[in-house]
């Protein structure tokens, strides 16, 4: 390593050690660990602009450590990213500042993802290296490779212990994803010690096993080493690849290296010990010498040139082949589903009973043809939650081209493969299993919502409707775990014409990830239903004049909850029926409109709802009542269960 690369390598570790402990708050021992490493990739072999750091074609990088953030707060800054200053690195964990304590997708400029809980960056990694195949495969030309770059994700031990990691890398490696390259920090440290007390299997068998190339670099600080080691990774053009980088944490603080407490702030004292050992002469924290600036500045410049080629060949490739412009530019465009809202295919009536995940199914089938960048499917579940594209082939090592996706049973890292794929840009993503399995979909559809990524999740088997595979399958508290979730929509539609809806709002939507909660019963065209449940809640049934009650009911009830009307209006009895398809939506909704769908003075009211009550007191009020379910299903006939549990017009 010359002396300028040494000094640029050290300006990464001071800039890190000195925001952490200036925060009193953070983990410094990743970047110190992997400074190295880290600038060996980034100066040398990924291709990125600081100038333009949404260019269609740069390398992606994810830090899948997140709890390392300065290594990358250091780079953006270093690189000029955005005008990331000094003084955002000087106020790294303060509340409003561009360096929160993890990367935050769209916070600060040039992190590619929200990463915090460990190993979901690998699943987003694959997500993104996924994206790539598949539209490289759709718009690549002869001597035109306008879709040609590689997704590296840098993560350590404790990722390599989560679950999702291996469920995500299993199916990156039977998919050939030769473009994705996995930097493992391998110090053999997590929080609590040494790595020994709880994970000593061999990594890179492991990862032999599920089908990568597998390359070791013995010293985390031999950028020479580590440089053979990325170029040996994008030579192999049939596997992924997983490059394990021995490293010490906490390097060069004799105090802390190589021990759990370098996760902690170093200390004054022993931030300048590690200023003695690195031999960086500037005492002054923050202080970062001009020629080391100047380093990664030309470097950025060399860089601004790799996109200025790009940028050339891409203008000829669209010259030469218009029509590629124009599917290019469908791909990109984020309001491409607007198309949908006046389509009456979208919006053909319902005719008979059908059940609203058969419903989604058309609907999907219609939407391929309208959106081409839709990519999707499930947790090896389509056949049930009828989200095959026909005619659209399968996405494959063999076939890129494919659209419908095939995670296997690994519903927590399909959630974070669909976040890369939306992250990546170009496509339009989608995810399925059954409701009841979203308890292993939530972690990650909560780093959807955080992240203002506007991916679809189809979930099928709403209720006790599920009947005879009993309990285990019936997702009772399922409807209030998302509804609790800032920035999330839930669907759960009683129609055709509310399921058209939910697919229309979630085909649409810019930041807010969508779940469509569909049933598996067949449900009745409902006279009443129409584009109004796009407002989240409206009258599906209404009285002349002011009611004596509001039935409240969402999917497969609303249909119970207009029988229990005409009962109850053969007695006498005024009574209006609101369909609540998404709460979360009608929470937007202006007060005055709400007010004219719930008027405050009826204070009679009853929610109809094959789920849990929680969340529905809002709506309710103190003088309600509630025809919900208070604990889990039960295996039997669904019609069988509906009556046990007084889902009955009678009850109603």
């Amino acid at each position: 390593m010359n002396q300028i690369d040494t000094l640029s390598v050290n300006a990464i570790r001071i800039l890190s050690a000195d925001a952490i402990q200036k925060a009193n708050s953070g983990h410094p021992g990743l970047p110190l660990g992997c400074a190295a490493a880290a600038y060996e990739l980034w100066a040398h072999h990924m291709n990125h602009n600081p100038a333009n750091p949404k260019w269609e074609n740069r390398d992606r990088f994810i830090l899948s450590g997140g709890h390392g953030s300065m290594l990358l707060y250091s780079l953006l800054h270093l690189f000029g990213y955005g005008n990331l200053s000094k003084e955002d690195l000087m106020n790294f964990r303060q509340l409003d500042s561009k360096t929160p304590g993890h990367p935050e997708y769209g916070h600060t400029v040039g992190v590619e993802a929200t990463t915090g809980p460990l190993g979901a960056g690998m699943g987003m990694a694959v997500g993104m290296a996924m994206a790539e195949a598949h539209l490289e495969s759709v718009f690549n030309k002869e001597n035109y490779p306008v879709v040609d770059h590689y997704t590296y994700v840098l993560g350590g031990d404790g990722c390599m212990m989560e679950g999702i990691s291996s469920e995500a890398f299993s199916l990156a490696g039977t998919l050939g994803l030769s473009k994705l390259i996995v930097l493992y920090d391998s110090n053999r440290i997590s929080i609590e010690g040494s790595t020994d007390i709880a994970f000593r299997e061999n990594v890179q068998e492991r990862m032999q096993a599920f089908g990568f190339q597998t390359i070791t670099v013995e010293d985390g600080n031999d950028i020479d080493a580590i440089g053979k080691a990325i170029e040996a990774a994008k030579a192999d053009t049939e596997h992924p690849s997983f490059i394990t980088i021995k490293t010490q944490i906490g390097f060069g603080c004799p105090a802390k290296q190589g021990k759990a407490s370098a996760h902690e702030p170093l200390g004054v004292d022993n931030i300048k010990a590690m200023r003695e050992t690195l031999g960086w002469k500037y005492e002054e924290p923050f202080f970062v010498p001009e020629e080391v600036y100047k380093n990664y500045s030309e470097i950025a410049e060399q860089k601004a040139e790799v996109e200025a080629a790009w940028n050339v060949m891409f203008a000829a490739y669209c010259e030469e082949y218009p029509e590629m412009e124009a599917l290019w530019n469908q791909y990109h465009n984020a309001k491409a589903g607007e198309a949908l809202k006046d389509d009456a295919g979208f919006w053909a009536k319902q005719e008979k009973p059908e059940a609203s995940r058969a419903i989604s199914g058309r609907l999907i089938n219609y939407i391929k043809d309208v959106l081409p960048n839709l990519f999707g499917g499930s947790a090896d579940l389509a056949p049930s939650n009828k989200t095959n594209m026909k005619d659209a082939g399968d996405f494959s090592a063999e076939n890129p081209a494919g659209r419908n996706l095939h995670f296997g049973v690994r519903e927590l890292a399909m959630t974070a493969i669909g976040n890369g794929i939306m992250l990546h840009g170009g496509l339009r993503a989608y995810v399925a299993t059954f409701f009841v399995f979203s308890d292993y979909v939530k972690p990650m559809a909560r780093l959807s919502a955080l992240m203002g990524v506007p991916l679809t999740f189809v979930l099928t088997h709403d209720s006790i409707g599920v009947g005879e595979d009993g309990p285990t399958h019936e997702p009772i508290e399922k409807l209030a775990m998302f509804r609790a979730m800032p920035n999330f929509h839930v669907f759960r539609p009683c129609d055709a014409t509310e399921t058209s809806a939910a697919w229309l709002s979630a085909a649409t939507s810019e930041k807010t990830p969508t779940a469509l909660v569909l049933s598996r019963q067949n449900l009745n065209p409902i006279p009443g239903s129409s584009k109004d449940a796009l407002k989240g809640g409206y009258v599906i049934d209404d009285c002349e004049g002011t009611p004596d009650a509001i039935l409240i009911a969402s999917g497969s009830e609303v249909d119970l909850a207009v029988k229990a009307k005409a009962e109850l209006t053969a007695e006498g009895k005024k009574i209006r029926v609101v369909s609540m398809p998404c709460m979360d939506i009608f929470e937007e909704q202006s007060a005055e409109y709400k007010e004219s769908v719930l008027p405050k003075e009826v204070r009679r009211r009853v929610v109809v709802e094959a789920l849990s009550d929680f969340g529905w007191g809002k709506y309710v009020g103190l003088d309600g009542a509630y025809v919900t379910m208070k604990s889990f299903g039960a295996s039997g006939p669904a019609a069988k269960l509906f009556e046990k549990f007084g889902f009955t017009v009678e009850n109603v």
